[in-house]
C-alpha cells in the first residue's frame, strides 16, 4: 500500500512540471526582469551607462545583442545563455529596442 501511495504522490509532481513551465514562460516579464538582473550594470533600465553600457539607441544588431546576452563579455558580463531561453532573450531584446527617455517626473 506504501507503494502505491507513493507512486501516486510523485505522479502529479511529474504532471505539475510542465504547467510550471509554462506558466513561467507565460509569466516572463522582460522589464522586471531587466530591472532586477541587468539592472545592476545597466543604469535607469538601460537608459543611461552605469558599470555597463548605455543599451537605449545601441548601435549593436539585434544577432549582437543576443550573442551577447548567451555568451557575455569575459570581466564584464556575465553570460545568461543557460539561464534564459531563446524566447526571453529575444523578449529583452524587444525591451532594449522600445527604450525611450523617461518622462521628467
Amino acid at each position: 500500500m506504501q507503494s502505491g501511495q507513493h507512486a501516486g504522490a510523485s505522479a502529479p509532481t511529474a504532471a505539475a512540471a510542465p504547467s510550471a513551465t509554462a506558466a513561467s514562460d507565460a509569466a516572463f516579464d522582460a522589464k522586471q526582469l531587466f530591472a532586477s538582473v541587468c539592472g545592476w550594470c545597466h543604469s535607469s533600465g538601460g537608459r543611461e551607462a552605469g558599470k555597463g553600457p548605455k543599451l537605449m539607441n545601441s548601435a549593436l544588431t539585434d544577432g549582437e545583442i543576443v550573442y551577447r546576452i548567451k555568451m557575455g563579455k569575459t570581466g564584464q558580463m556575465p553570460a545568461f545563455g543557460s539561464a534564459l531561453n531563446d524566447q526571453q532573450i529575444a523578449a529583452v531584446v524587444a525591451y532594449i529596442r522600445n527604450l525611450k527617455p523617461e518622462a521628467a517626473q
